[in-house]
């Protein structure tokens, strides 16, 4: 299926090429980001401090 983008065809591969690579870009730091985040968290439970969203109201003193 070969589309005539006319003579803006370079511009319009472009524009969908870069917007490709930005939101690829964003992807990647997300799951980085995410791997570190819970790299921390297990960090953090291993060395005995817990999340205060953990405890119910009857552990309160």
């Amino acid at each position: 299926m070969t589309m005539s983008l006319g003579p803006y065809a370079s511009f319009i591969v472009t524009s969908y090429a870069a917007a490709a690579l930005v939101v690829a870009i964003l992807i990647g730091w997300i799951v980085l980001d995410y791997r570190s985040q819970t790299r921390r968290l297990r960090e953090l439970d291993r060395s005995g401090i817990t999340r205060r969203s953990g405890r119910s109201a009857m552990d309160r003193p």
